[in-house]
């Protein structure tokens, strides 16, 4: 295969992968709590040109490569609910919630109460508070969060406020490190440990919604679009030469 062939290819795996991302952050425009997802490519150098012979020395040939995937950890806007369970996190900080698969941490923050009387997130996943699974008893009334995420409640008949609880939030060094593990949900890779947060606001009655710019997401998904078809067009200009040579070079005069 050409040189040219290869590069375009390249460029064209890369944007394929690009496209991928763009939609799956239009999909999650509705997710609580969703961070949006962008992508780093890097240029790749061969050392040397294949397939081809110069009479001067080679030149270095320029590839697209994946790199990463990068996570905007911007805050998203808040929406009032009205239930008194959800939660709004401003800061940099993460619910904490033990799924099947370990712990996991989301800014999720619609919350309800399962048949247990455990306090769950949207997806049935525990939150868990500084000292494990935050439960409500058959009885308690006006729950209140503070801004720290402690949880209080009147419990029957009393008037006075019964705690429950306080959010376990934490924060990252780096939290580009962590790692998707679901629709909202974030997974730490080995080395990574979560950290009490020090920056964080809860707001209760409030969730925090998707960051995603939707207008600039389908400007991107149709200029991706538009880049790929342009290179298509470039690949295929490159067959038709290649093949009009081909049937040249095989016209022998009779």
């Amino acid at each position: 295969m050409e040189n040219a062939s290869l590069i375009g290819l390249s460029r064209q795996i890369a944007l394929q992968r690009e496209l991928d991302v763009v939609a799956n952050n239009i999909a999650n425009i509705s997710t609580t709590g969703f961070k949006a997802e962008g992508v780093v490519f890097q240029e790749h150098l061969m050392p040397v040109a294949s397939a081809t012979q110069f009479t001067m020395p080679d030149r270095k040939l320029s590839y697209v490569q994946d790199r990463a995937t990068w996570h905007d950890l911007s805050q998203g806007p808040i929406e009032q609910t009205g239930n008194p369970l959800d939660v709004a996190l401003s800061g940099d900080a993460f619910l904490v919630v033990q799924t099947p698969r370990g712990e996991r941490y989301t800014r999720n923050g619609a919350l309800q109460v399962n048949n247990a009387g455990e306090l769950v997130t949207s997806e049935g996943y525990r939150v868990l508070g500084d000292g494990g699974p935050i439960t409500l008893q058959n009885g308690d009334r006006d729950v209140s969060i503070s801004t720290d995420g402690a949880l209080s409640v009147r419990e029957g008949k009393n008037t006075t406020d019964s705690a429950r609880g306080k959010l376990r939030l934490v924060s990252f060094t780096q939290p580009q490190r962590l790692q998707n593990d679901g629709t909202s949900t974030f997974a730490a890779p080995p080395g990574l440990a979560p950290q009490p947060s020090t920056n964080v606001k809860v707001t209760q009655g409030a969730i925090e919604k998707s960051n995603v710019r939707s207008v600039i997401e389908m400007t991107r998904m149709i200029e991706v679009t538009r880049n790929y078809t342009q290179i298509a067009g470039v690949l295929q200009q490159q067959s038709d030469m290649r093949k009009s040579a081909i049937e040249k070079l095989a016209d022998v005069p009779a």
